[in-house]
């Protein structure tokens, strides 16, 4: 049987299962641990999901790597989708998901102003580079990189184009990429560098413009996602959702495409 029928195949089991547990089910409506890129596009997710089977998530939003500390504390997350698949690969190496999952994603970074900024965002990152040289930068916002990925990819791409270093008295860094966008758009910093996938959702994408970065500045963002041990059979249905054609056209609305062949 195909992997599209056998998804659908579980969604619907499942579905009759959870549906016919009642009010129950309700009340044990799994967490889902998300990267803060997700923020837009898993809600919307989420909301197709229940339209569909009736079935609720919780989703939290934050870093990966925080995440990652907390599911080897003993948090109560029933799937983790990372926004770097290495995280996932060395839980899973320590026995804290049940197999190393699924990529769900390629991720990609933007550089943004907020309107009314001296800032033109252009891919090269020439103009953040010449206002830097020119001392008219005074703050510019990423992720904190020591533990966001999209931190991390956005000091990758800041390194290559050479102005990493002089960027630091004015680096403002949030705890994710989400804040950072917050940070970058507040009318307080000439821009910074965020996720694409935030920078489309419209509430964000009212605030200011963006220029996608190349992907050949900074190490690919494969975000994967994995079912955390304990999952139960809420979490697995909207693990399988995640990969319908439903699912897939939210997220690729948002910028979140699937290598070919994967």
């Amino acid at each position: 049987m195909p992997v599209l029928h056998i998804r659908r195949a579980l969604l619907a089991a499942v579905a009759a299962v959870v549906l016919a547990a009642g009010p129950l089910a309700a009340r044990a409506a799994p967490v889902v641990a998300a990267a803060s890129d997700l923020q837009f596009a898993l809600e919307e997710v989420a909301q197709a999901f229940r339209a569909e089977t009736g079935m609720e998530v919780r989703l939290s939003f934050g870093s990966t790597g925080n995440f990652a500390r907390q599911i080897r504390e003993g948090a109560p997350f029933e799937v983790f989708m990372a926004a770097d698949e290495s995280f996932i690969t060395d839980l899973h190496a320590d026995g804290f998901t049940r197999d190393e999952g699924d990529l769900y994603a390629l991720g990609r970074i933007v550089i943004v102003a907020p309107h009314g900024s001296t800032l033109s965002p252009d891919p090269e990152l020439d103009d953040l580079a010449a206002m830097l040289a020119a001392g008219r930068i005074t703050r510019f916002a990423i992720a904190n990189p020591e533990h966001a990925p999209y931190g991390m990819r956005a000091r990758e791409a800041l390194i290559a184009r050479g102005i990493w270093d002089d960027l630091q008295p004015v680096l403002v860094q949030g705890e994710n990429v989400s804040q950072a966008a917050q940070f970058a758009l507040s009318g307080n910093a000439e821009g910074g560098i965020i996720a694409y996938s935030l920078a489309l959702a419209p509430e964000v994408a009212r605030r200011g413009s963006h220029a996608l970065i190349p992907e050949d500045r900074h190490a690919p963002l494969r975000q994967r996602m994995a079912l955390l041990d304990g999952a139960g059979e809420v979490a697995e249905a909207f693990y399988a959702f995640m990969m319908e054609p439903a699912a897939r056209e939210i997220m690729e609305r948002y910028g979140f495409v699937l290598p070919e062949g994967e």
